[in-house]
């Protein structure tokens, strides 16, 4: 191979890869890009491309805007970039070579942050801040994807308030939003004795009656949402604790409880300390239920409570004959003469009280296992 070849390899090698165009670059590359609002682009390129911006060598579009302010533009970087503005320059008409379109309804400043953004993906921090909504209009408007989920992002982060979430809430609806729209109902739900004082609740509620009865009732659903839920949370903690009374009556009948008794039962060395955080409080029933006066049923509150723990668990149990919990056989028999109301309250009780253990987690505890014989 002649010293001619050897050159030219040499010389291929050197050559430094030419950075990614805008829209080519690797995902990594475009997110970390992204998450420091910086332009995609190489400074070298964008700077170019903001260059040609600046300058409009060779534009061929007049761009109108309000205030009669003209901008300068090229057919065909529009074009590329947006189908909306390609189909608009097919139909403009124009002198010579120049076409002229016109974007009117929003200020000029913020069209010309558009037509840049087109241009090289780039954007001033404070000018997007400035003109975030009126840029997100015209993203939706003439399809511009990227720019669209800039403002999405830049409206998300600490940008909603009291007053402008309504305008801000009916724009994500216009403009196909739905993540933005999302956060906006919520952010209103959470804040709405706030929120429906401001002027623009007003403006909404004149203009738009059937989104603000819409928000009103979706106000009112997840307040009665809230409330069942409250509610169902308090009933399973209720049966939660109405099961572990049970395990714990029943630790105490069958094997004894370290911490109360019996006293006359000698426990070994290597006994485990009791587990149950109920048997403390059936200690106190238990005492008091032995020396109050007025334990027959409809006495006082204590001793019905702790008649309503031993008819429960004689319908939880599910060998009453080997039982040693007391009055276990008794009560199971005398479940059969009551009232078919009352046998269907207790019925419901016990489904709802195994039902809630099994959602928590662990399986259902057997009182026949527990039961010796």
């Amino acid at each position: 191979m002649g010293n001619g070849d050897d050159f030219t390899i040499k010389a291929k090698k050197e050559i430094p890869v030419p950075p990614p165009l805008c829209g080519r670059l690797t995902t990594s590359y475009q997110l970390n890009r992204m998450a420091r609002d910086v332009p995609c682009a190489p400074s070298a390129m964008s700077d170019m491309w903001d260059h040609l911006f600046d300058e409009a060598y060779r534009a061929d579009v007049l761009i109108n805007t309000d205030n009669g302010i003209i901008i300068y533009a090229h057919a065909s970087i529009l074009g590329v970039a947006s189908p909306v503005l390609k189909n608009m320059l097919k139909l403009s008409k124009g002198r010579g070579h120049q076409r002229s379109i016109s974007i009117h309804g929003v200020p000029h400043d913020a069209v010309r942050v558009f037509i840049r953004f087109l241009y090289s993906s780039c954007y001033e921090r404070n000018e997007l801040e400035e003109h975030v909504l009126h840029l997100l209009v015209l993203s939706h408007a003439f399809v511009i994807p990227r720019l669209k989920r800039v403002c999405e992002r830049r409206l998300e982060n600490g940008f909603l308030t009291t007053e402008n979430v309504v305008d801000i809430f009916q724009l994500a609806l216009l403009c196909d939003v739905p993540r933005l729209s999302l956060i906006c109902h919520r952010f209103i739900l959470k804040s709405f004795k706030a929120v429906s004082a401001t002027e623009g609740w007003q403006a909404m509620k004149e203009s738009h009656p059937m989104l603000e009865r819409e928000i009103t009732m979706s106000m009112i659903y997840e307040d009665r949402i809230r409330k069942e839920r409250t509610k169902w949370l308090q009933d399973r903690k209720t049966y939660l604790e109405l099961y572990e009374a049970m395990e714990a009556l029943v630790h105490i009948c069958k094997d004894g409880c370290r911490t109360i008794g019996p006293y006359d039962k000698a426990f070994n060395k290597d006994h485990a300390p009791c587990k149950y955080e109920a048997c403390k409080g059936l200690e106190l029933l238990f005492r008091h239920f032995s020396k109050c006066n007025l334990r027959a049923p409809g006495g006082c509150i204590h001793c019905k409570r702790m008649w309503q723990l031993l008819e429960l668990h004689s319908h939880l149990c599910a060998d009453s004959d080997m039982c040693k919990v007391p009055l276990c056989r008794t009560l199971k028999y005398r479940t059969t003469n009551v009232s078919k109301k009352e046998d269907m309250k207790w019925r419901i009780l016990v489904r709802k009280i195994s039902r809630t253990k099994s959602i928590s987690g662990a399986p259902f505890f057997s009182f026949a296992t527990t039961h010796g014989r």
